[in-house]
């Protein structure tokens, strides 16, 4: 029901998604910087996500990792997973039982995978995409991820679509790892659509959609917190050595009794403020 590229370029991670799926984005997609990325698919075990980002995260290798999480798994027969870690070549699994047509393949960096796709070109056309592409990770993913689609993709038809990039201060201003965080999540085209949320993304933060490249962040050209330069109010402006207007302090005296008004007791609140 879905086809899925897992990748690594340089020190960015990132997964592209697509199916005749509702809200695919919502369940195959994980990625932690510095650690790895991997899509779990066809009758999809979501713990796969957080115990596969744990296994990556002590540093074995990806192949390792798909062994351990598929061995204890007794739906395993029904799963379909790819796994790319921060180094070193990417995993693919396909259960037994995936519905055809179901494979995968992978290579330095990156896994392909897919199931109920209308055959084996989908999964060769997606590497061959990513073989022959360079730049920025999310455009690499979102070109084998297009590749894929045109050659058939899911052979039920198209839905959603998903793009997950991270890198270590990739996100908006350096304040997260997360650089792409896209998603359609119901389109007849979705593929199509990602792309224009891309082109959309990278105009908004110049940094890049991996993280890499010049970048000023939303801050940037402000002067140091903590200090207000260059600020006056319109029309008050005191001409140079003026001397500063006296001001004559005010009283404020407290009202002599509580206001008007039904009193309202404030303890009453209703839980869960």
């Amino acid at each position: 029901m879905t086809f899925s590229i897992v990748g690594r370029s340089g020190d960015a991670l990132g997964v592209a998604v697509a199916s005749k799926f509702l809200a695919v984005g919502a369940a195959v997609p994980a990625a932690e910087a510095d650690t790895g990325a991997l899509a779990t698919q066809a009758w999809a075990n979501l713990a796969f996500r957080v115990q596969g980002l744990a296994l990556l995260r002590t540093g074995v290798a990806a192949t390792d990792a798909v062994a351990g999480l598929t061995a204890a798994d007794p739906g395993r027969a029904d799963r379909q997973l790819g796994v790319v870690g921060a180094t070193g070549a990417g995993a693919t699994y396909t259960g037994e039982q995936c519905p055809p047509w179901a494979g995968g393949v992978a290579g330095d960096g990156y896994a392909i995978q897919g199931n109920i796709l209308t055959g084996p070109e989908v999964v060769a056309a997606m590497e061959a995409a990513w073989r022959a592409s360079s730049g920025r990770l999310a455009r690499r993913l979102l070109a084998a991820l297009a590749a894929g689609d045109e050659a058939g993709g899911d052979r039920r038809g198209r839905q959603s679509a998903a793009l997950l990039v991270v890198k270590r201060g990739g996100g908006y201003g350096g304040t997260s790892d997360v650089a792409v965080d896209l998603r359609v999540d119901d389109d007849p085209a979705p593929v199509a659509a990602l792309a224009r949320l891309l082109d959309q993304h990278r105009r908004r933060e110049p940094r890049g959609a991996d993280g890499a490249g010049p970048h000023r962040s939303a801050g940037a050209g402000a002067p140091a917190r903590g200090r207000l330069t260059g600020v006056s109010a319109p029309g008050r402006a005191r001409p140079p050595g003026a001397a500063a207007p006296r001001r004559t302090p005010r009283t404020v005296r407290s009202p002599s009794g509580p206001p008007a008004g039904p009193r309202r007791d404030w303890s009453a609140r209703p839980a869960g403020w």
